[in-house]
């Protein structure tokens, strides 16, 4: 979870996308998310390609069967889902949340899933339309009255495994039922959240909630595949235009920001001035901020280790061998004794550990990796 509450933050990025960029200390080329949109034929959330383009992931599964079967049970894959399907709700017939003299539930009913406000005897209830989030932090929900999407005032944490205000919310007891039910989304943030949670809510620069495919599926970052499958289909041998996005031959900043696009570049945050503790969350903005990062590394980019088509890799020492790959020149120093030393004076070994720290985010009830890659020095206030 986490897209749905903090995408307000970004509207400002889009707004003053007339800046084109935010330079980095060492001349970079980062730009912000909706320039690149604006620029590139395709890029994460770019929504023009027709409806008709896209094939879906049984298209994909005829060539590359393997990666859809390992990607579909990616959190990527699971990041939205209608409410009905969620196995986070599924796994309580109830959930229930005190707020001074509010009380909130979610509960099953039938084939569908409620959310209500009680008062006393006053109370307000909605059928639940979506969930964002694979579950693994948590999930919130979106909801319909009137035409407008509305996001619940509680969401949905795995450590508590119950409900607590969602992230962004007041934390202040509402005056008012209406108050309590939940914060109404504008149609161009509902937009933001389903473009990077789904797959094709956005066609011909429509947005059409009802017809988006669940979760990101191969096309959200390949693009649209219908051309792709068209050029294969007549000769699966041609080595000329694939006519379909691979992300891999990207340039170490742009593969970095093409992840960006949802994971929030620096040029966004920065923008955004959305810059505290929080930002831990903003994988790319941590990562553009190592000094190791430089102009852009190949070695040092979100595909070095970590493979968008696979599970996450949650044991930290599997990653020393991308850490060694770039440092083992310094691993070892002959001391007067004969032996060798360790550059790392603590331990040679789990070096995400120490110098990727997870730092806890109290308001979503989890820890987050950060990937500011750095010296971490005791005492040192956050962000550093």
């Amino acid at each position: 979870m986490g897209k749905l509450q903090i995408i307000t933050l970004l509207l400002c990025c889009f707004a003053l996308s007339a800046l084109c960029s935010v330079p980095s200390a060492d001349n970079g080329t980062q730009v912000l998310t909706s320039d690149r949109v604006a620029a590139e034929d395709w890029w994460p959330t770019k929504g023009a390609a027709p409806r008709n383009q896209y094939v879906g992931t049984a298209a994909c599964a005829r060539c590359h069967a393997e990666k859809v079967k390992t990607q579909s049970a990616t959190p990527m894959a699971l990041t939205q889902m209608r409410a009905t399907t969620s196995q986070e709700l599924h796994s309580s017939p109830e959930f229930s949340f005190q707020q001074g003299s509010y009380n909130y539930r979610i509960r099953h009913a039938g084939k569908q899933v409620f959310y209500s406000v009680h008062k006393g005897a006053a109370s307000l209830s909605f059928p639940l339309e979506f969930a964002f989030g694979s579950g693994v932090e948590g999930q919130s929900y979106l909801y319909s009255r009137g035409g407008n999407f509305y996001e619940t005032r509680v969401s949905y944490f795995a450590s508590l495994h119950g409900l607590d205000l969602t992230p962004g919310q007041p934390r202040a007891e509402p005056a008012q039922l209406e108050a309590a039910q939940g914060r109404h989304v504008e149609q161009r943030e509902v937009k933001l959240c389903f473009s990077c949670h789904n797959t094709a809510a956005t066609t011909s620069y429509d947005f059409d909630a009802s017809r988006a495919v669940p979760g990101v599926t191969c096309e959200a970052c390949h693009g649209p595949g219908g051309r792709h499958v068209v050029a294969m289909n007549l000769d699966p041998n041609d080595t000329g235009p694939k006519f379909i996005f691979n992300p891999a031959t990207l340039p170490a900043v742009d593969s970095v920001e093409f992840c960006g696009a949802c994971h929030r570049s620096r040029s966004d945050v920065v923008v955004s001035g959305n810059i505290g503790p929080q930002d831990v969350r903003f994988h790319v903005y941590r990562l553009e901020t190592s000094k190791c990062f430089g102009n852009g590394d190949s070695r040092l980019t979100c595909i070095a280790c970590h493979d968008p088509h696979k599970e996450l890799v949650r044991d930290t020492a599997s990653y020393d061998k991308q850490c060694t790959s770039c440092h083992a020149t310094k691993a070892a120093a002959a001391t007067p004794s004969g032996r060798t030393a360790s550059a790392c004076p603590v331990q040679d070994k789990d070096c995400v550990s120490c110098h990727m720290p997870k730092v806890e985010v109290p308001e979503i009830h989890s820890t987050f990796t950060d990937h500011r890659i750095r010296i971490v020095r005791a005492g040192a206030p956050f962000p550093e």
